[in-house]
């Protein structure tokens, strides 16, 4: 035992089980942050919170109502937050253990979406497709069409087809998975970039890159320039190289540490002028 409070006695197994249940609600929180899944459970936080409080009291009608409360939302708990609890054990399994064999599965992602919007440029088929990082995105997923397929180059090149009842709108690539398609984006405020002016594909990738830290990729449907928006900014004219370079850094790092550089426009190798 270490110390007491009152009639608790605090012991170094205390400590560790304060620190673990501080770890995994933080955790919780990062993962739900940005979507409304955060009020559901701040509500389950006030009634466990409150039947403490009642039991330590000895508020014996109060204490039975809420820990019977407590009981049924445990397991509305697991039914609610069943997306966010996966997103919680892919975070924990992104350690440095994880990193190289994250690292492989991501590289097939990014050779898939660089060949997608290589071969989309080529062709002129316009595309807008946003990968989340640490910020949650659930309401623009939700205002799509779920899909939870694996990213492919054909499954790409198959829903910005100009013909394909998806190809409007964008498509949200999340854990090596896309999550969704034909989302909704906010459009930024922003009508003209360095002397660009943007249409509503590139003022809908600032406009996510502005609100949330994803990376959002445009190819342009009137030229077929590539272009990246992250951190509100827009790079155009990349090579299918200077995007797997830049998808490879940001991502990868993403993956390895929490440290990120911000990006700045015209700093990658390998662009193009229009």
């Amino acid at each position: 035992m270490l110390f007491n409070i009152g009639f608790l006695e605090v012991g170094w197994t205390d400590i560790l089980d304060i620190v673990v249940v501080t770890f995994i609600f933080y955790r919780l929180y990062l993962v739900m942050r940005g979507t409304i899944a955060i009020q559901i459970f701040l509500g389950l936080l006030v009634i466990v919170a409150g039947s403490f409080v009642a039991q330590s009291i000895e508020l014996k009608a109060v204490s039975w109502i809420l820990k019977t409360l407590a009981d049924v939302w445990v397991v509305a708990f697991i039914i609610l937050f069943q997306p966010e609890l996966r997103r919680l054990l892919v975070l924990l399994g992104r350690g440095r253990l994880m990193s190289s064999m994250v690292r492989s599965s991501m590289d097939e992602t990014i050779e898939a979406i660089v060949e997608a919007c290589e071969e989309m440029s080529q062709r002129q088929i316009g595309a807008l497709i946003v990968i989340p990082r640490s910020t949650g995105v659930r309401m623009i997923i939700e205002s799509g069409i779920a899909l939870g397929a694996a990213v492919s180059k054909q499954l790409l090149l198959s829903i910005f087809h100009p013909k394909a009842p998806l190809h409007d709108g964008a498509v949200v690539i999340k854990d090596r998975i896309v999550e969704a398609a034909r989302c909704t984006l906010p459009l930024s405020n922003q009508l003209r970039m360095e002397g660009f002016i943007m249409g509503m594909r590139h003022r809908s990738a600032v406009g996510i890159t502005e609100q949330t830290d994803a990376i959002a990729i445009v190819v342009s449907e009137e030229t077929g320039v590539i272009s990246v928006a992250e951190d509100s900014r827009l790079e155009r004219g990349l090579t299918p190289d200077a995007l797997r370079e830049l998808l490879r850094r940001k991502l990868n790092v993403n993956v390895k540490s929490i440290f990120d550089s911000p990006f700045r426009p015209g700093t990658e190798s390998g662009s193009r002028q229009e």
